[in-house]
């Protein structure tokens, strides 16, 4: 009984695994091959990618009536208006204080290994497309033009702040009780079984990701950047085995950590598999049910977790700053300078789509603040950056969101309640 168990929790991880780890070495063995004008004369292991983007595009139409569904209904049957705020304060105060901290984190090691010992000569001039204003971008960020301008991926923000809005209004027109009130919370659950359907998917879907991504990039992922990626890769991992565990000690108590560890491969191997926050999205409502998170914390947490919570994109912010004032010759020094750089790191991961290439944005907002003279030639350079450390970015992102649910659930259910889904699960058991 015990190794069926097992096998039922880790059975579909290991197969990811495997499809990862096989879809590495199916592109190292047929990579793509150019020639001296950069055309493809062997596409080797590339033709294997779409089939991975037909998990990320099944995830992406599953992802907007899920965080439709799952942020309104959890708003709209709250039977306390009282709660959903305190959910929603405690979550927003919670995604500022550990992006400040993974910031600061990456300042001091930054500090402590440079990314750019020698400022770069002779750099080539970038281009930039015509940006909108600071208040375009604000607006942009937190509203559509119109309803179906909602129903896209690429508004996640906007689709989360029209959600809670609707989510108030059937909860003051009866909330629980009303129709609407219940058709959502029913839609939700309906969205769960479909998140449980595509997932078997996953591991063939993430072999053809990888072999793509080995057989496009294997031999240029070590040039370069590569004293950036030395000191990225390994923080993102560090921090997942150090930050997360005590995030979730503090959010959920004794036996937390275990907990935590038994649940967040599968987000995060998501994750590393989509380079998409937002595609992790039904993952982490998984494993968050499977936890025993409360279901009005983890749908409201997890979908704003997606667009906001970013400390792996803090990380690469900080990251990109440090190696853009290397470049340019310019001391990374102050405690002004450090205090500045923490803020439009928070600030700017607010802004960051949960897409892969989301970030654009971002960048643009802090390479115009931090050099705006040097801006045609700091935004391309920002930009490879943010793709080559995508990867384990997202995956402290995503993940993040699910460990932080913890400390949600702490502020609004006591810091027992895991204590309490134990005791409800042994008894269960008997």
């Amino acid at each position: 009984m015990k190794k069926k168990s097992i096998m039922q929790t880790y059975g579909l991880l290991i197969c990811m695994l495997a499809g990862i780890v096989g879809g590495c070495i199916v592109g190292a063995m047929f990579p793509s091959i150019k020639n001296a004008d950069g055309d493809v004369v062997s596409a080797g292991a590339t033709v294997l990618k779409p089939i991975g983007q037909i998990f990320i595009n099944l995830m992406f139409c599953i992802v907007v009536p899920m965080v439709f569904a799952s942020i309104a209904g959890a708003v709209a049957n709250m039977r306390s208006r009282k709660r959903a705020g305190k959910i929603m304060a405690s979550t927003i105060i919670t995604f500022v204080v550990t992006g400040a901290i993974a910031a600061l984190i990456m300042i001091v090691l930054m500090k402590l290994i440079p990314p750019v010992l020698v400022p770069w000569k002779d750099i080539p001039a970038g281009t930039v497309d015509e940006q909108k204003s600071i208040a375009d971008l604000v607006v942009s960020f937190f509203t559509a033009e119109d309803f179906v301008g909602l129903l896209s991926r690429r508004s996640m923000l906007p689709l989360i702040v029209f959600s809670l809005i609707f989510g108030f209004g059937v909860n003051l027109n009866g909330g629980p009780d009303s129709l609407v009130g219940k058709f959502l919370n029913d839609l939700s659950n309906c969205m769960m079984k479909v998140v449980q359907i595509v997932t078997y998917y996953a591991p063939i879907a993430f072999f053809g990701f990888f072999a793509d991504l080995v057989a496009t990039y294997g031999a240029d992922i070590a040039k370069g950047y590569g004293r950036a990626l030395v000191v990225y890769y390994p923080l993102c991992f560090i921090y997942v085995f150090t930050a997360f565990p005590l995030f979730a000690r503090f959010g959920g108590g004794k036996g937390a950590v275990g907990e935590m560890f038994r649940h967040i491969l599968r987000p995060a191997v998501t994750s590393l598999g989509t380079c998409s926050s937002v595609a992790t999205i039904p993952t982490n409502m998984e494993v968050a049910r499977e936890t025993g998170v409360p279901e009005d914390v983890s749908e409201i947490v997890l979908p704003l977790g997606a667009t906001m919570h970013m400390d792996g994109s803090c990380f690469s912010c900080v990251l990109k700053i440090a190696f853009l004032f290397g470049v340019f010759g310019k001391p990374f020094t102050g405690i002004g300078t450090f205090v500045e750089v923490i803020v439009v790191a928070v600030l700017s991961s607010v802004g960051m789509s949960g897409i892969p290439g989301g970030g654009y944005i971002g960048e643009f907002i802090m390479c115009s603040i931090f050099f705006p003279n040097q801006l045609e030639l700091a935004y391309p350079i920002a930009i490879t950056i943010g793709n080559l450390v995508d990867p384990p970015a997202t995956m402290i992102n995503s993940s993040g969101d699910y460990v932080v649910s913890y400390i949600v659930a702490r502020f609004v259910d006591g810091k027992d309640w895991l204590q309490k889904v134990f005791a409800q699960r042994a008894k269960s058991e008997k």
